[in-house]
């Protein structure tokens, strides 16, 4: 067979992280490369509690669900966000199969080929597989400690006349970062003056360490009612990845276009799933269980950082994350972390080189390490055998 493959499969790109959790599999390789919550703090017994609740409402649990998803668990998710200074209702709401889904129906019904979307220098490796399979134009704006730029976004702005801007301003992946809230009003201002959609990403932004107070999120921020921002964010990290569920809100008119988008993709996701979540809403501690991780994830985040300044590696920098779930490190400048790779899987070591998640001018000296799916033990071998290949090529 002469297969006729369309011209967008050439921009389908394969996950760097998904390669190398491939390189790992059935070798004794301590990974520190996948995004993976740990399965320890999985709640298992609540989850078969819950499936077993939705079982007991008879045979129409297996039935076609709606498109924009179970209407009762939209209704907490709503109350939910709540917590957030985030007012919405559930027609406001689309649920989504993961919030993966979310930014490819965004990027289905708003951008065209050709089309040019801003993003963070670095930023997160699969929305850009999604932005460059839409054969968009993908181009970076400045970051800091602090966030994006200010005067780098309103300079490319007006250069590029963007369709959209994807940003994570809260424990950002790769980088851990959590924009400051003079960043967050600042890129807000810019993007409603200048009639840019922002795209904001937050699946992390519930796994916040040392008790400080949650920063607002732009959509919060963003008062206007027809406002600019789209908000997205999922259950993968506070309950459990496999029930793929997570949701987008914003303005009804944007909803309604992802709404038909998805009929068009899957009719809907998962209802059991999303039936699943809402009994856990109702009989579950939910924000007890996210305190319990959180906890955990802070005391991994503090082993991480600590291993990290025992290692002489010539003045290599990271930034300690103030939650989420990765450190991001810049190495010498003459290291290229894809060969480092190599010698790190070598010593029984595997890690993600930064240069897959930036869309231009890669920084080819970066890596991002995880540091929630390890235990103790596994995590100072790591960071040993990381250190003999990074001695290696120093």
């Amino acid at each position: 067979m002469d297969y006729r493959f369309s011209d967008t499969t050439e921009s389908f790109k394969s996950s760097a992280v998904r390669e190398i959790l491939k390189l790992t599999q059935g070798k004794s390789i301590i990974s520190l490369a996948g995004g993976l919550p740990n399965e320890q703090y999985f709640p298992i017994d609540a989850v078969r509690d819950a499936f077993s609740r939705v079982f007991d409402e008879g045979k129409q649990v297996l039935q076609y669900g709606l498109t924009e998803g179970f209407t009762p668990l939209r209704e907490s998710i709503s109350r939910h966000l709540q917590r957030k200074q985030i007012h919405v209702g559930i027609d406001d709401m689309l649920l989504t199969t993961g919030s993966q889904q979310a930014i490819d129906l965004l990027t289905r019904v708003y951008v065209d080929p050709g089309d040019v979307i801003l993003v963070e220098r670095p930023t997160y490796l699969a929305a850009l597989q999604i932005f460059q399979s839409r054969q968009a134009r993908i181009v970076s704006v400045d970051c800091d400690d602090d966030g994006m730029n200010l005067t780098d976004l309103e300079n490319k702005i007006q250069q590029y006349n963007p369709k959209l801007i994807y940003v994570i301003p809260t424990f950002s992946n790769p980088s851990g970062k959590a924009w400051s809230l003079e960043r967050r009003k600042g890129a807000l201002d810019i993007c409603k003056r200048n009639n840019v959609l922002i795209l904001e990403d937050d699946p992390y932004g519930e796994l916040r360490f040392g008790g400080e107070e949650a920063l607002p999120s732009l959509f919060a921020l963003d008062e206007h009612p027809n406002g600019c921002v789209i908000y997205t964010s999922t259950f993968s990290k506070i309950v459990a990845p496999a029930l793929r569920t997570g949701w987008a809100i914003g303005d009804p008119r944007v909803i309604r276009h992802m709404t038909r988008a998805k009929q068009a993709a899957d009719l809907h996701s998962s209802s059991m799933d999303q039936q699943a979540l809402h009994q856990l809403f109702l009989h579950f501690d939910l924000y007890g269980h996210i305190d319990l991780v959180r906890t955990e994830y802070e005391k991994r985040m503090r082993q991480m950082v600590e291993l990290l300044k025992q290692q002489d590696w010539n003045g290599a920098r990271w930034i300690e994350p103030k939650g989420g779930m990765f450190i991001w490190v810049e190495l010498p400048e003459h290291i290229n972390t894809e060969e480092l790779l190599k010698l790190a899987v070598e010593e029984g070591v595997a890690f993600v080189p930064g240069v897959s998640f930036y869309a231009d001018e890669p920084k080819h000296n970066t890596m991002r390490l995880n540091f929630t799916h390890t235990d103790t033990k596994q995590m100072m071998e790591g960071i040993e055998r990381l250190n003999r290949a990074i001695h290696k090529v120093l």
